[in-house]
Parts: structure tokens; sequence; C-alpha cells
């Protein structure tokens, strides 16, 4: 099922990566990609700094954090957004309280929200979440999941059947190797971490990405 009928973006993931090394793959990978994410364990290592430092150095970039706000939606989405990010996220398991604070303050500041449906296995919560106002949702496999074996694939997108206007990331060990698995389903953006960054060469990898995402544009 396709969502949207744009170009698919790819969005490098930036995690578990000293300060030096992120700036240095977002100079080799800079044509490739569309969207730029510092990762939460980045962000809790080095803070905003990190942020304004990236939005200061590729200010044509869209740049993601992935704050994985919780709780005290208005402040954490305030504090990234201030510093820099255009799109912050927040998790599917936060109140419906702290997902409308979210939203408030990225609206005001015409910014966006991506709600992280990590663990969601009910269609029924993220139907709630768009009638909240939600527009913009990464279906994500997580890391500890990845350990056990578990990627991105097309199982998660029967989350959104029935849902149209919104925006729609995947996430969670996505490579060269396996993108046919969503690539059918034409989401809004592609996340790739380590399938680029833990790459040999990280600008090659980065490009044929980028390569099979134009062909699968062009179908």
């Amino acid at each position: 099922m396709s969502y949207k009928n744009q170009e698919i973006q790819l969005q490098l993931a930036l995690d578990r990566l000293d300060w030096d090394t992120c700036f240095t793959l977002v100079e080799q990978t800079f044509d490739a990609i569309h969207r730029i994410e510092i990762g939460t364990g980045v962000i809790k290592e080095y803070g905003m700094p990190i942020l304004r430092e990236m939005k200061r150095r590729f200010p044509d970039k869209v740049l993601v954090a992935d704050m994985k706000t919780c709780d005290a939606g208005a402040h954490e989405t305030r504090q990234a957004l201030d510093a820099g990010a255009d799109v912050t996220t927040v998790m599917a398991f936060a109140s419906n309280s702290t997902l409308l604070q979210a939203l408030d303050v990225a609206a005001k500041m015409n910014r966006e929200v991506m709600v992280d449906l990590l663990e969601v296995k009910d269609s029924h919560r993220v139907k709630d979440m768009v009638q909240q106002g939600v527009t913009s949702v990464s279906l994500h496999r997580g890391k500890d999941q990845q350990s056990q074996g578990e990627t991105a694939d097309a199982t998660s997108f029967h989350l959104l059947d029935g849902l149209t206007n919104i925006r729609v990331a995947v996430a969670g060990g996505l490579h060269v190797g396996n993108l046919h698995a969503v690539i059918p389903h034409h989401p809004d953006t592609v996340i790739v971490g380590s399938g680029i960054t833990g790459s040999e060469n990280p600008a090659q990898a980065a490009a044929e990405i980028k390569r099979r995402l134009k062909d699968a544009n062009h179908r």
C-alpha cells in the first residue's frame, strides 16, 4: 500500500557515535541524504550543542532530534526545536497530554513532531493519535529488537491501514540488502543508521541506497 506519492527520502541516523564522527559521516554522505537524525544516545552524550552545530554546518538538511520524549512534552519539544531541530520525536506510549503539548509547541514554531511507534501493536492507538493531530509517525524496530534478529519489514505497515494523510518513516536495521522489504510500501522516509555508518565505505553505501530509493520513486 502506498501512503504518499512522492520521493522517498533518506534519513541518516547518527547514534552511538562520537561528536567528530557524526560530522564526518554527514560530510561523506551529504549528496545522498535528505535528513540528518541525531540519535538519542548522541543527544544524551552531547546535549543541545550538537543539534545547534549540526544545523549551523548543514542548514539545508532537515534536522531530526530523536528525543524520544515520553513526558514533559512542551519543555522537551521546545528544547529540541530551539536548538535547531526541524523535527523532534515523541513516543507513542506517552500520554495524550504529553503528545498534545508537543504538537502545540511544534505548531507554534512551524516545526514537526514525529511519533515513534516502537512496540505499538494496536492500530487503534495510531488512529487515536491521528485524531489528536499527529501527522507523522515512525515504524521502528529498536536496537535491542534487532539484536534478536528483528528488523524493519512489511509487517508493521498494517498499523496504518485506512490512514492516508500521514507521513511515514520506517527504521530498524535497514541496509542495502533488505530495503526491498519496505520499499513496496513507499514510505515517505527510510531511516538508515549502521547500514551506512557501520559500512566500510559510508558514502558508497548511502549513494547505493539513494539510487534504489530513486528507482522506487519512478515505479
